[in-house]
């Protein structure tokens, strides 16, 4: 009985459900090498791997905040504050889980796994930025937007410069969802002496700031189909996410973070689904 309960707590520890957030896109990345479906060898492998990875760097994250988040009525009784996951355990599945994306990495070939310990220190190190710096939510774009690109490595073994193109848009897309995210820390940030944008220039700027990342981002979505020659229903994907995206910042304001949640982990989760479904009918189209 115990195991499964350190299971269900561990699984609510790392959010496994957020997998939706950077998932498709290395999907979306994996179809664009291939030109269409991948092999089911090479899917199944790169899905291991990103499970495997973001569930290593998300136990890392709670570990190393444990006591920022035992001070903190917002997260105080995420696992290992509130005593439910020892921090012995929590390391113990950082390893188990490195190792198995390391693993999966040797599975699909020697760039792979020859990066595989650098996607995991990129993983890793976003969860300390805080403490020296207000650009901590660049770095947890960097953490999802490389997504993509590693889907294009697991597939090629080799990195094109078009790919790059949907790794910015990610690394914008996610670093403004999170600075909205941070608004609700801002006194607690303060107080605990942490950094984010909210906290050194306010609410009202990161909004404005995130808004001009996520058009930006659209932007860079329209390129993509450009690089990649796509068709009309890669561009209507394009559009849905824009209007996604509205929807995402009408629901919250500076003045009004009631919604923030629904903002934050509903909106996101899908518009990375649909981009990925509007992408994938525009290949299989094809």
């Amino acid at each position: 009985m115990q195991f499964f309960h350190n299971a269900r707590t561990t699984l609510e520890m790392i959010k496994w459900e957020h997998s939706v957030f950077a998932l498709p896109f290395a999907l979306i990345g994996a179809m664009l090498a291939a030109h269409g479906v991948p092999s089911l060898h090479a899917l199944g492998w790169i899905v291991v791997c990103m499970v495997a990875a973001r569930s290593a760097a998300m136990a890392f994250n709670r570990l190393v905040d444990a006591d920022i988040d035992a001070a903190n009525a917002r997260t105080a009784k995420r696992a290992i504050p509130a005593g439910l996951l020892s921090r012995g355990y929590t390391r113990g599945f950082i390893v188990v889980s490195s190792a198995v994306f390391i693993f999966a990495a040797s599975q699909l070939n020697r760039m792979a796994l020859l990066l595989s310990p650098v996607a995991l220190l990129i993983l890793f190190f976003y969860s300390i930025t805080k403490r020296f710096t207000r650009w901590s939510h660049i770095f947890l774009g960097i953490a999802l937007g490389i997504a993509p690109a590693a889907a294009w490595i697991a597939i090629r073994g080799t990195l094109d410069s078009r790919i790059l193109v949907l790794t910015a848009a990610v690394i914008l897309w996610a670093t403004g969802f999170d600075l909205l995210y941070a608004c609700q820390d801002v006194d607690f940030d303060r107080s605990a002496g942490l950094h984010s944008v909210p906290q050194r220039h306010g609410v009202a700027a990161a909004f404005w700031l995130a808004r001009g990342l996520h058009g930006a981002m659209i932007l860079l979505l329209f390129w993509l189909v450009s690089l990649f020659a796509l068709g009309k229903l890669a561009i209507a994907g394009i559009v849905v996410v824009a209007a996604l995206l509205l929807m995402e910042h009408l629901l919250v304001s500076p003045r009004d973070l009631r919604r923030l949640n629904a903002a934050f982990f509903t909106m996101n989760g899908i518009i990375s689904i649909v981009f990925f479904a509007f992408i994938t009918a525009d290949l299989l189209w094809k």
